[in-house]
């Protein structure tokens, strides 16, 4: 089941919270309780995630495939280190690898990149990275309540943007991929818009108040790749704004221009 994009159900009027904290299945949008919406996520995760994995008989050890499923889901947006999560739940790290290649096999999450193409940098960080397809179902996989705290939704907003922008760009007749940049002692970015032509970098903030001192990496960025004309901060205010010459911030209902400029 595929989540909606926000052009699909903004005639619904959902909050940006909503959207981070219960995702977007399709079923999910028609259920107006926090209580209905939270069985059904609960269902969803205990029937499908597990029970289709047990089904299919994906995984030998559905016992260490759970414990790794909660991990997952609570680093989902974050770049792997199969070390590090193999020592903390005690499972091989081909194991993890595995049971990774088993949730991306099921469009359980999705995979993102990094943009290595660079002429000046030489530790880009060449590390891909996961987010759970849906944000509803990845926080009852990680076993979360509603009551996130606030520095946590930063991070979800982000996801969220990057799921977004990669589901509308599978609607766009040109080549469009979604990726991040890092630098390993340095700046990063949180997504890169990538066309034939074209790089569109995008911090992503949730923040009402942008101010100049959040372009400081799309600075960095615009100043190495000429094919970046502009770039842009995302976040939660109600119109664009001019930030520097080249950098805007936009509202995040706005995203989707930029798969279509």
């Amino acid at each position: 089941m595929t989540p909606c994009i926000y052009p699909e159900i903004a005639y619904l009027k959902p909050t940006i919270e909503d959207l981070l904290i219960d995702g977007s299945l399709p079923k999910i949008i028609t259920l107006n309780s926090p209580a209905e919406k939270q069985e059904w996520l609960n269902a969803y995760v205990s029937i499908y995630l597990e029970e289709e994995v047990r089904s299919e008989a994906l995984v030998r050890n559905l016992g260490q495939f759970a414990r790794f499923l909660e991990l997952a889901a609570s680093v989902s947006g974050k770049i792997i280190n199969y070390t590090k999560l193999s020592q903390e739940i005690g499972i091989a790290h081909t194991t993890i690898a595995a049971f990774y290649q088993v949730l991306e096999d099921c469009l359980i999450i999705e995979r993102f990149e990094p943009l290595l193409k660079t002429k000046m940098r030489r530790k880009l960080t060449k590390t891909h990275k996961y987010i759970f397809f849906d944000l509803g179902v990845r926080r009852l996989a990680a076993k979360e309540g509603r009551n996130l705290p606030t520095e946590f939704m930063g991070h979800l907003f982000e996801q969220f943007i990057g799921l977004e922008l990669l589901y509308y760009s599978r609607y766009q007749l040109q080549p469009i991929s979604i990726h991040f940049w890092r630098d390993l002692n340095g700046p990063e970015i949180d997504w890169v818009i990538q066309t034939a032509e074209t790089l569109i970098p995008i911090e992503v903030k949730w923040t009402t108040t942008p101010t100049i001192q959040d372009t400081k990496h799309l600075q960095t960025f615009l100043s190495e790749y000429e094919e970046a004309p502009k770039g842009y901060v995302v976040c939660r205010i109600p119109r664009k704004m001019k930030l520097s010459d080249r950098i805007y911030a936009i509202p995040w209902q706005e995203i989707y221009t930029l798969l279509e400029s």
